[in-house]
């Protein structure tokens, strides 16, 4: 958990940046301003919404807290598909990246859930908040 000791951290920043796919953004969804008990109160909305899996993943760096907290309910069959999170999609690039470099080493069904999308996700990825 990181501590904001003397300081807030705000969810919503204006700021320009290059995100992860290279284009410019001038608004930044500041995931580190979420606390360790949200992430878990967005892992159980996420629980509530999706359909079960084997196991969760979270994509590096903004995914991983996300897929620990939900990895935990993994149900381990091999019948139910893989979950891929991802804290915050753009472009949908990283999803489709990461899926795709998944299925490679492991051909098998795979869901996708995303905290925030600033656009819109692939077909077999669903997101909590679509802006």
């Amino acid at each position: 958990m990181k501590e904001n000791v003397g300081r807030h951290t705000h969810l919503f920043v204006e700021e320009t940046f290059v995100g992860h796919s290279g284009g410019t953004l001038h608004w930044k969804i500041e995931m580190d301003a979420i606390t360790a008990p949200e992430w878990f109160t967005l892992s159980q909305m996420i629980l509530e919404l999706s359909e079960p899996f084997r196991e969760a993943i979270g994509i590096p760096r903004g995914g991983v807290e996300l897929g620990s907290q939900l990895n935990q309910y993994g149900t381990g069959n091999l019948k139910d598909p893989i979950l891929i999170v991802d804290d915050v999609l753009t472009t949908g690039g990283s999803m489709e990246e990461f899926k795709r470099n998944r299925a490679f080493r492991n051909p098998t069904k795979y869901i996708g859930w995303v905290v925030f999308a600033r656009g819109y996700p692939p077909e077999w990825c669903k997101a909590l908040f679509q802006m």
